[in-house]
């Protein structure tokens, strides 16, 4: 004697393997369910790891916060550090400097190169706490000297730099004073600043290596006319939760004053942003997958219920209930769903497991990159199963195939025996 119940042991009966259209169906049914699950998984999962990689990039380069003053330069920039710096949100705080220059290379032969960074002014004593960036040298060390440069590996790449180069640094305020002399008929020789180049960080990023270079706090002070005051443009922060940046931002707000103005990775990094949005996009628009899928699953049983309409009458004519009949077929769909299921989550398991290995496969067969690093800024498909991510994935999946199945089940279990045993 089976202990399963009434209503389960039956409906493993009627999805017992036949040769029928209706066992067709049902196995089109699991196979829907299944790659929708599978797709919804490999997605997310890498929709997860560009999350956290570029996260781990970025912080690992830019600051988790800035504070600067709304209407002037910061002059007395020690008194907030140590004030910004002692708040129990702020793990960590640096001075900066940060403006847009033109670099021009000075090569031994050929025409000399032109580009328009952005520089960055900062401390080497402080610059461990807010970035990992004395970590990433790939050429020479993080030491800045007078008149010193680190540039990163696409911009020395791009520039044709080396370590020991020179280079010629025009800031805006430079070139503004030779634009308001012309205007005035008044020829004014303006000589840029030459910088040597003394090493190469690999940021882990791509915009980071192309468009940014690094310089002492002293030498940005002066390409933008602070040296005189000694101002900076603010302060970088690392936070102890940058996962809570808003209301880390909220209560240095509030501490620091009305003057102060506190902006986060959220405001100064857009595309760490995008992710997150996009994911959570990406999370209800694959859902229809498995909603068609659902879909399926309907007409599955709407189909059986027409087959078994004498054996539904039979069963309510001796004595069976209601409740148990819809019971019948919704575990007869919670069985195809499970299944569905749990095979999309194995294959979504396997495709990520050897993601990149199909990517290289693919490249070889066609000759073509579907992944290149010069624009996504990975040299592999990143991925990141979350236990929350497959919760949700696998619960929402089960709920859609569920709700699906109601109505034909809902049908089945209202039928009038009399009615159904006339028609048979």
């Amino acid at each position: 004697m089976s202990r399963l119940p009434f209503e389960l042991l039956l409906a493993l009966r009627y999805l017992r393997p036949k040769r029928s259209f209706v066992s067709v169906i049902t196995l089109i049914s699991v196979c829907g369910v299944m790659l929708g699950v599978a797709v919804l998984l490999i997605v997310i999962s890498v929709m997860s790891g560009f999350d956290r990689d570029l996260r781990d990039r970025v912080f690992g380069f830019n600051a988790h916060a800035r504070v600067v003053l709304r209407d002037r330069a910061m002059t007395d920039w020690p008194q907030w550090l140590e004030r910004v710096g002692a708040h129990p949100m702020v793990r960590g705080a640096a001075p900066f400097v940060l403006g847009q220059v033109l670099v021009e290379t000075q090569p031994a032969q050929g025409q000399p190169r032109v580009y328009a960074p952005v520089v960055r002014g900062c401390l080497p004593e402080y610059e461990a706490r807010v970035s990992a960036l004395p970590r990433n040298m790939v050429q020479g060390r993080f030491e800045l000297g007078p008149r010193d440069l680190l540039v990163g590996t696409v911009f020395a790449e791009t520039m044709g730099l080396r370590v020991g180069d020179r280079v010629s640094i025009y800031s805006w305020q430079e070139l503004r004073r030779l634009k308001e002399a012309q205007e005035k008929n008044q020829p004014e020789a303006i000589l840029p600043l030459d910088y040597t180049v003394r090493g190469v960080f690999d940021a882990g990023y791509y915009e980071f290596n192309a468009n940014v270079v690094i310089t002492r706090l002293e030498d940005a002070q002066e390409l933008f006319d602070l040296a005189d005051t000694d101002a900076v443009h603010g302060l970088m922060l690392t936070l102890r939760d940058p996962l809570q940046p808003q209301s880390a931002a909220r209560a240095l707000r509030h501490d620091l004053g009305p003057e102060v103005w506190v902006s986060t990775w959220m405001e100064d990094s857009p595309l760490m942003l995008a992710v997150v949005v996009e994911k959570n996009v990406m999370l209800y628009i694959l859902f229809f997958i498995v909603l068609v899928a659902a879909f399926g699953i309907t007409c599955t049983l709407i189909t059986f219920v027409m087959m078994k309409t004498r054996e539904i009458g039979i069963l309510k004519a001796l004595g069976a209930t209601h409740q148990q009949v819809l019971r019948v077929f919704l575990g007869q769909s919670l069985i195809v769903s499970v299944a569905g299921v749990a095979a999309g989550v194995v294959l979504g398991l396997t495709a990520i497991h050897y993601r990149n290995q199909f990517l290289e496969w693919l490249r070889r067969l066609t000759g073509f990159e579907l992944f290149p690093a010069s624009i996504y800024g990975f040299d592999q498909l990143p991925a990141l199963v979350l236990a929350r991510d497959v919760i949700i994935i696998c619960g929402g999946s089960l709920l859609i195939c569920l709700l699906a199945a109601a109505f034909p089940a809902r049908y089945a279990s209202r039928l009038n025996p009399v009615e159904a045993l006339r028609h048979e």
